[in-house]
């Protein structure tokens, strides 16, 4: 089945500093995962996507517990140098948690024959598991890449993973390592 991977909010502001709650730690861990799927997927030849925060000031979800990141235009809105990045990857900027929302994703993803989506990165609950489940409601297959994709703590992770390990979704959403990705 063809496959793209979708590296969610792997930027520099997320694992390069602190600007965004101290998600740097989680994030560094699971880079080796990040670059040995990305690496198998281009091989593969499966798309890759990185899709990252490009906030604008003064974005209302600053007025939760998030702060300023990931300012469009800025260095800190850019892809980690921590990540192996191919030249035919696509950068993609979004405003939101999901990599589809107000995005051509779903277009490319349909333009290039994708039938399903391998979200990894960063965060677990939130922008990993939006894209994943949006993915779904534009009818695609969705992978949630266990090993490839973190929260802010361990316990956070787990929890939200677990949900869907045996959720009515299957087989339209999965939990898979990078191995059982690559080797199906």
């Amino acid at each position: 089945m063809k496959t793209a991977v979708v590296v969610v909010d792997m930027v520099k502001d997320n694992l390069e500093s602190s600007k965004h709650g101290g998600v740097a730690t989680q994030g560094k861990a699971i880079v080796p995962a990040v670059n040995r799927l990305t690496a198998g997927a281009r091989e593969r030849g499966w798309p890759v996507f990185f899709a990252t925060d490009s906030f604008l000031p003064g974005d209302p979800l600053f007025r939760g517990r998030m702060k300023d990141h990931s300012l469009r235009g800025t260095e800190g809105a850019e892809v980690s140098a921590l990540l192996d990045q191919g030249p035919d990857d696509v950068w993609l900027p979004k405003r939101r948690m999901s990599a589809f929302f107000k995005t051509d994703l779903d277009q490319t993803l349909r333009l290039w024959q994708v039938e399903r989506v391998a979200a990894c990165g960063l965060m677990t609950p939130y922008c990993v598991l939006t894209t994943a489940l949006d993915a779904i409601c534009h009818d695609f297959y969705a992978v949630m890449v266990d090993d490839a994709t973190t929260a802010v703590s361990d316990q956070a992770h787990q929890s939200c993973l677990d949900l869907y390990r045996k959720s009515p979704l299957r087989p339209l959403l999965t939990v898979q390592t990078v191995d059982e990705l690559l080797a199906g």
